[in-house]
């Protein structure tokens, strides 16, 4: 007989679990299904673990820049073992943490390999192959996605990793290709820049970090050639081999020419596939788009009527917060609530590279391609005070404004703790505040969010410390 709910959601990510209690929160009886970890891709194997593996590296860094502070440390060394059984340490304890808001909300978790076997059903099949039904009016799609391999060089954990096999590498990379230089692909050829490896960061565009202002991605790869890595922008893989010594691949540069490396590791990221795959979606009729993500409305329905979809199975961004925010929207829409729909430029993005990015809403060029006049505004890290103090004077903010209606169209970070101030930004487009907002607002002093303030009057001709 089959166990019957309000709600069911397959997938206990960022946006699986948040659902789920959100849709108890509201008094729906419901229950997860999960295969493999509590918590997902991201608090197990991406966005949690990876920034405790790069708080290491910052660490590692500063230390082996003391003399810049007054300090003395001799000898110093990193334990890439340790450093990892940390990263995994932390995880665990977030696995943890989402297993007690299972129980606290009184969600039914099934573990197991989940099925759509038709409208309102789903047959969850455990690690011993014991399968039990479940039905309920609506259910929520939140399989997330996996790596893309290269074509003709699928990861082998050994010499080919994705980002899983880089948070756990079986031996510290002595000369390291990274390809593809998005978020992920940055994060780690910066910890293992850091750690001490040779780093060749290789993309396709004609810049790094492609999906940034130009302004933040010149200024990312100066720094990081500051730091000792060799970037390649304009760049493709022309061959590539694998075997127990290492990588062997031929490059050819913007310029034309092709260069032979070879290198101990190689890191793949370039970009992901949706797990659509054995979960009953094609038999259901579900709709995907030409890129094989599902196709959804504002309030995450699917073409089915009762099933839902959200995170990074359907449309970008591809992050953990748009997939939280998904599932919210999703479960109040179920309850019948008529949730805002969310607008994808009010979404931030960030990057824990060192130096950090962080942005939200348009670059400068997209705004103006969108036909806008634009007031722009910009501040360096070398007129604030925290920052110098910090030793952190590498950076700025830059901020986009519509000239017409004082509109901010798009903020733009790079430097320390970007990551944690590019929400002051957020927050304001979605209230839809312009200048003289943020103008009239009080930042505290000394902080490196000053900057924030100076950027907004330099739009307007106004900065005060440049």
């Amino acid at each position: 007989m089959a166990e019957t709910y309000d709600l069911i959601v397959l997938g206990s990510g960022p946006g699986g679990y948040v659902a789920a209690i959100r849709g108890a929160q509201l008094g729906l009886k419901t229950a997860i299904v999960e295969r493999e970890l509590l918590g997902g891709i991201c608090l197990n194997w991406g966005c949690i673990p990876t920034k405790a593996l790069l708080r290491s590296a910052e660490i590692f860094h500063f230390m082996n820049h003391a003399k810049d502070y007054g300090l003395v440390a001799e000898k110093i060394s990193a334990d890439l073992e340790a450093v990892v059984k940390r990263s995994r340490g932390v995880a665990k304890q977030l696995n943890a943490g989402v297993t007690h808001l299972m129980k606290k909300n009184k969600i039914a978790v099934h573990m197991g390999s989940g099925k759509l076997t038709g409208k309102g059903k789903l047959t969850v099949t455990d690690k011993d192959g014991k399968t039990t039904e479940l039905t309920a009016k609506n259910i929520i799609v939140a399989t997330g996605a996996r790596a893309r391999d290269l074509p003709n060089l699928p990861a082998d954990g050994k010499r080919v990793w994705t980002y899983r096999h880089a948070m756990t590498p079986p031996e510290m990379p002595g000369k390291l290709l990274v390809i593809g230089s998005g978020a992920i692909g940055i994060e780690f050829a910066s910890f293992y820049n850091d750690m001490g490896a040779d780093v060749t960061v290789v993309e396709m565009m004609d810049r790094i970090v492609p999906v940034e202002d130009k302004d933040i991605s010149a200024h990312l790869e100066k720094q990081l050639v500051k730091q000792g890595m060799t970037i390649m922008t304009g760049a493709k893989i022309d061959k590539i081999a694998a075997d127990g010594n290492g990588v062997k691949a031929t490059i050819t540069g913007k310029d034309g020419k092709a260069v032979n490396g070879e290198y101990s590791h190689v890191i793949v990221a370039i970009g992901i596939v949706p797990n659509t795959e054995d979960i009953g979606l094609k038999e259901l009729g579900v709709a995907v788009n030409d890129r094989g993500f599902l196709e959804t409305t504002p309030d995450c329905k699917t073409n089915i009527d009762g099933l839902y979809a959200i995170g990074d199975i359907t449309a970008p961004p591809w992050l953990a917060h748009k997939a939280s925010h998904e599932g919210v929207i999703a479960v109040e829409a179920i309850a019948g609530n008529h949730p805002h729909a969310m607008d994808p430029r009010n979404i931030p993005g960030c990057t824990y590279c060192h130096p950090q990015i962080a942005s939200v809403g348009l670059t400068e060029a997209k705004a103006k391609e969108e036909g806008y006049d634009v007031k722009v505004g910009m501040f360096p890290f070398i007129g604030n005070g925290k920052a110098i103090a910090l030793g952190e004077a590498d950076g700025f903010l830059k901020t986009v404004f519509d000239a017409k209606t004082g509109e901010l169209l798009g903020a733009h970070m790079i430097g320390a703790e970007v990551t944690e101030m590019i929400q002051g930004y957020t927050v304001g487009k979605t209230a839809e505040l312009v200048e003289q907002d943020f103008m009239n607002t009080v930042y505290p002093h000394p902080t490196i969010s000053e900057a924030m303030h100076e950027s907004v009057l330099a739009a307007y001709g106004r900065a005060l410390h440049i």
